[in-house]
């Protein structure tokens, strides 16, 4: 194995889910922590030969003026998720990947997201969509070249944009480089606009948001042409988790679901954005299509998302289930959830990164990376919307790779 190391670039660098990521890897480096919440650390993966944590790099895109510094006292002081000794274990480590953030892009993210920005980013309003394409893609590749790093792997961990617009998703590669070479302004959004700058630097990328990014015809073809891996979309951590593994339960017991009602409150940066109704309709769409595609019909369902400012990055969702058993009897099945977004997600985002950088060690491999279906909502080129299913694919790709 090439002793070069891994470049993690993140869009939404000082955001929570990136920051605990950020001390996460620090921590592991360390030796500060254990691997729980890690799938990569399951055993069956260890015949992977996967990338050891001190081989990974943090660097990335941020449009708000912070560090992970600041970020994680933030998240420490107010929501409690990282003890403060083991913020001064890893402080120099954050500082160090601090320096490698440069400011992203607020082409098309929409007004909420766009009040967020900080100055550092604000200068950049005046570029045309050429340089802001050069200018994020020569970011990436300086991080690459000032680390001597073997690949990097790009995740964007932004929060989430409002929907695509229709024209985006009908767009030929050919229209979409015309537009980008061309036009004034851009035919997709600042996610797919990351995923566009990650594939000129020849650049694996992750999706864990519900933004389009790399999940439109145009950009898949793109991916294809460029010779990348990419996958997505939308993270999949805690209640859309449960449904995936519970609906199959009811599916194969023919338990009939009348109605699947869940209602979600959290308070941290995400919540903030997702309190635009714009915004929310896009997560709200990723979190309730999965019922219908695994019980084969749609019973009555309802997903609610509401900033509750007080619970800071600690998430509750609570589910009732409505279902009619044999002899027609109703029953119902409660159950809730309560954890904190960023120690659910963080973790995953390290595990794709590892996997990812594992399949592109393998050579000649390009396009969307399907065996990573489990760890999204709406997982690109899907067989199965099943976790237990989508997991075991993930298994059958380990499989194959220890097998060469």
């Amino acid at each position: 194995m090439t002793q070069q190391r891994i470049g993690i670039w993140i869009i939404g660098a000082w955001g929570g889910v990136a920051t605990t990521a950020a001390v996460g890897l620090s921590a592991l480096t360390k030796g500060l922590t254990g691997t729980s919440g890690l799938v990569s650390e399951n055993p069956y993966f260890k015949k992977l030969d996967l990338r050891d944590w001190d081989q990974f790099v943090i660097g990335g895109h941020e449009i708000r003026d912070t560090s992970f510094v600041e970020a994680a006292k933030y998240f420490s002081e107010n929501s409690g998720v990282f003890h403060p000794a083991l913020l001064q274990a890893v402080e120099e480590d954050l500082k160090s990947y601090d320096e490698n953030v440069k400011p992203g892009t607020l082409i098309h993210v929409g007004d909420t997201i766009r009040s967020l920005a900080g100055d550092a980013v604000r200068k950049f309003d005046t570029e045309t969509l050429q340089e802001t394409l050069a200018r994020l893609t020569a970011d990436i590749k300086e991080f690459q070249e000032k680390h001597d790093l073997g690949h990097v792997v790009v995740v964007n961990l932004a929060s989430t944009e409002p929907p695509v617009d229709e024209a985006a998703k009908s767009l030929s590669l050919a229209e979409l480089k015309d537009a980008l070479e061309n036009g004034v302004t851009s035919p997709v959004p600042a996610s797919s606009l990351y995923a566009i700058a990650a594939m000129e630097a020849g650049c694996s990328h992750l999706n864990f948001t519900p933004s389009a990014a790399t999940d439109l015809p145009a950009m898949i073809e793109l991916a294809e042409e460029k010779q990348v891996l990419h996958g997505g979309r939308d993270g999949k951590t805690g209640e859309t988790l449960m449904k995936s593994v519970l609906a199959p339960m009811f599916a194969h017991r023919n338990l009939n679901v009348m109605s699947w009602v869940g209602h979600n409150i959290f308070g941290n940066l995400d919540g903030k954005v997702l309190d635009d109704p714009v915004n929310k309709s896009n997560k709200v769409h990723s979190k309730d299509h999965l019922l219908t595609e695994i019980l084969g019909y749609k019973p009555q369902t309802l997903v609610s998302i509401e900033y509750i400012e007080s619970m800071g990055d600690w998430k509750t969702a609570w589910d009732h289930i409505h279902f009619q058993g044999f002899l027609d009897t109703k029953m119902a099945l409660q159950f809730t959830w309560q954890g904190t977004d960023s120690i659910l997600a963080a973790p995953l985002m390290l595990d794709m990164v590892r996997f990812t950088e594992r399949e592109w060690r393998r050579g000649g491999r390009s396009g969307v990376m399907s065996y990573l279906s489990s760890f999204f909502k709406s997982p690109m080129q899907a067989t199965t919307p099943e976790f237990e299913r989508q997991y075991q694919q993930l298994e059958a790709w380990a499989d194959a790779v220890s097998e060469e």
